[in-house]
């Protein structure tokens, strides 16, 4: 009963209007503390990078008080200059506090050359696996007199004979010459 007794009596409730007054207090600081300390309602707008190249965002970015890191260059897409903005995160448009880092990445500056494997004697369905997997672009097909049917005779690139180990850019275009099963 002692228990009930101090529930209802008035040093109880004095007691809990204190520690709710403290607490209201106390959240209504935190809230204060916190609109001040993250800016809350500032934001710049991330401008539309894709497609530009390093030199003509690098003051466009300083402007906005925005940095920039460049995440990747080993894609290639030939729709754009050497160098340029293929991707960005935050993306173009976005709300984001000053200061924040955007992620580029750029188009590659030139590709590496790769060996060319063993690709004659083989069908034209696993030889364009293996050219597509090492960056090549499957070209042309031309058929010729030879018993195997679809089988690759030889390789070109822009008329010119590959051999096994020759070196040739990525992303060239490989033509095939096909046995058409005839002798």
């Amino acid at each position: 009963m002692s228990m009930l007794n101090y529930l209802l009596s008035k040093s109880f409730f004095k007691n809990l209007f204190y520690i709710i007054v403290t607490g209201l207090i106390l959240f209504v600081l935190l809230i204060l503390f916190l609109r001040i300390n993250t800016r809350h309602g500032d934001f710049v707008i991330v401008p539309d990078l894709i497609g530009k190249t390093i030199e003509e965002f690098d003051s466009e970015l300083n402007e906005l008080d925005l940095k920039y890191i460049i995440s990747d260059s080993g894609n290639y897409n030939p729709d754009f200059k050497i160098n340029s903005v293929l991707d960005q995160l935050p993306n173009a448009n976005s709300k984001v506090k000053e200061g924040r880092k955007i992620y580029i990445t750029l188009n590659a500056s030139d590709f590496a050359v790769v060996k060319i494997p063993k690709i004659t004697r083989i069908t034209v369905r696993q030889a364009r696996k293996m050219i597509e997997s090492l960056g090549f672009v499957f070209g042309e097909i031309e058929y010729v007199d030879d018993i195997a049917r679809d089988e690759v005779i030889s390789i070109s690139s822009e008329g010119i004979e590959l051999n096994e180990g020759d070196f040739l850019k990525r992303t060239s275009v490989i033509d095939f010459k096909l046995g058409n099963g005839k002798q």
